[in-house]
């Protein structure tokens, strides 16, 4: 596990990306951080950091989108799969290299709260709280691309999914803001949804039959629920748009609400994709 961990940080060093992430971010947060906290004034660091949650949409992508597509591409995930390193130690040691990525910025970004200190008073407990929170909701994300990268040896294909994943989760709430909120509509957005999920199961599982079977039982399931009882889906949409509002979360420390449901709703989707990168992993192994 140890030296995949380290091939994954040579490779992200030995090539531009690293240094382009690196750059890129260290060079956006230094511009929020002037244009918020010392030009603007706000001694709140979080600010600095809300300029930079929607940059997640590129970051993201450029550096997760090699991660398992690479080793497909390439035909080396044949010698990773026979290597005594088990599949999820494969999977942890990528997901702990592009995460030790991301929490060098995040690191280095730990010494802007100090600085502010200088001009004023700055709460450091909230600072680096919001860095914290920060820095879950970037390992989530990560997670996110680690699993869409496991999904197809195209890293440009990987890094468009990827792409349209975050900018979706990131407006989430806005979308089911203009979508209706009549029981019908909700019913229909549903029965789509439903569909899509199955699809997606019969591409990672490759099981027609039991996806197939899946899609008839939840789509009668739908159909009795609304004549039934019809109210259930109003405003159901709204609501579950709000529930992939990924950046709501971090939306709220900034605002100096401090939930741990936010910290356990972040840790969870990161471990849930990393299952879900392990299962599908496993699959496409005894295929």
């Amino acid at each position: 596990m140890l030296a995949i961990y380290k091939k994954e940080m040579r490779s992200y060093f030995t090539s531009i990306i690293g240094y382009l992430f690196l750059a890129f971010f260290l060079a956006l947060l230094g511009l929020y951080h002037y244009l918020q906290n010392m030009y603007g004034g706000y001694a709140n660091f979080g600010y600095a950091l809300y300029g930079m949650r929607m940059f997640f949409i590129l970051l993201v992508p450029m550096v997760t989108m090699r991660l398992m597509a690479e080793e497909k591409r390439q035909r080396t995930d044949q010698m990773l799969f026979t290597s005594p390193v088990s599949i999820s130690g494969v999977v942890f040691a990528k997901y702990l290299a592009v995460l030790s990525m991301f929490a060098i910025v995040m690191i280095i970004s730990c010494i802007y709260p100090f600085v502010m200190t200088k001009y004023g008073q700055v709460n450091l407990k909230q600072a680096y709280m919001e860095i914290l929170i920060f820095f879950l909701l970037g390992a989530a994300y990560m997670a996110i691309g680690l699993f869409i990268s496991a999904l197809t040896e195209s890293q440009a294909f990987a890094a468009v999914i990827t792409f349209v994943v975050v900018l979706v989760t990131s407006i989430s709430s806005g979308i089911g803001g203009i979508i209706p909120s009549d029981s019908k509509t909700g019913w229909l957005f549903f029965a789509l949804l439903f569909l899509i999920f199955c699809l997606i199961t019969y591409l990672i599982m490759n099981q027609a039959t039991i996806s197939f079977m899946i899609g008839i039982l939840g789509e009668i399931v739908l159909v009795v629920l609304y004549f039934i009882k019809p109210g259930i889906f109003e405003g159901a949409v709204q609501n579950f748009f709000d529930c992939f509002y990924i950046l709501g979360r971090f939306d709220n420390i900034v605002y100096g609400i401090l939930d741990v449901s936010d910290l356990i709703y972040y840790i969870s989707i990161s471990g849930l994709f990393v299952f879900l990168t392990i299962q599908g992993v496993k699959k496409r192994r005894w295929s």
